[in-house]
């Protein structure tokens, strides 16, 4: 059987299947964990059960729906999973609405964690604004300041790739190429942490310190 956990906001997400999984997996099974980055090969041998010796697994898919070819062998053998005696557990974040239900179709149980709607003032999107503005220490600061209301690097990330998301669609010329270069790295930035081994949060450090805040010199100048 599989459980199914996803929306946007990616901190409740996360802590709920975290907590569902450890629940699950308390006298030991061998924890296996998919995400977006393997190869589609990966995924189909999971999902081929059993393993050595016959092992039992618990089994958490990562985000699996963002990779086209993942997503193919994930859905057709949802209806194995669903019967099988080895524990799924499924995470994703935002997905259109066939996708969803295509789930929630075969899951034991499905639990949606959406962000409510923020206030232009609330403090996470200025590190949007800064973004746009192209301000290096406010970029920073804001960045500090979230870590410090503990806020998920995935919730900061997302903040950042909708900032650069909303300056691309709304500018033109220069100011569209730069945000274009934004979007382009934000969205790689998860792949290329999980690809080098290291966490998200060191990443987006990372990523302010560096090319993000040295392509925004002199843009107010």
């Amino acid at each position: 059987m599989f459980y199914f956990f996803s929306g946007t906001d990616r901190k409740k997400a996360y802590a709920a299947t975290d907590a569902a999984i450890r629940k699950s997996s308390k006298n030991g099974p061998h924890i296996v964990r998919i995400t977006d980055a393997n190869a589609p090969a990966d995924l189909a041998a999971v999902l081929g059960g059993g393993g050595m010796f016959g092992e039992k697994h618990v089994i958490m898919l990562d985000g699996v729906c963002a990779n086209g070819e993942m997503r193919e062998v994930f859905f057709a053998a949802m209806p194995e999973m669903a019967k099988s005696k080895e524990l799924f557990f499924v995470l994703e974040g935002k997905l259109d609405a066939p996708t969803r239900k295509g789930i929630e179709k075969y899951a034991e149980k499905a639990e949606r964690f959406d962000v409510k709607k923020e206030k232009e003032g609330d403090e996470i999107f200025e590190l949007a604004r800064a973004l746009r503005r192209g301000d290096k220490k406010a970029l920073w600061v804001g960045y500090q300041r979230a870590l410090l209301r503990d806020e998920a690097p995935e919730a900061i990330h997302g903040v950042l790739f909708w900032g650069a998301k909303d300056m691309f669609m709304k500018s033109k010329g220069a100011d569209r190429t730069r945000a274009g270069k934004f979007l382009a790295e934000l969205a790689e930035l998860p792949h290329e942490a999980r690809r080098k081994g290291f966490g998200l949060e060191y990443a987006l450090e990372r990523y302010i310190l560096g090319a993000c805040t040295e392509r925004s010199r002199g843009v107010n100048k």
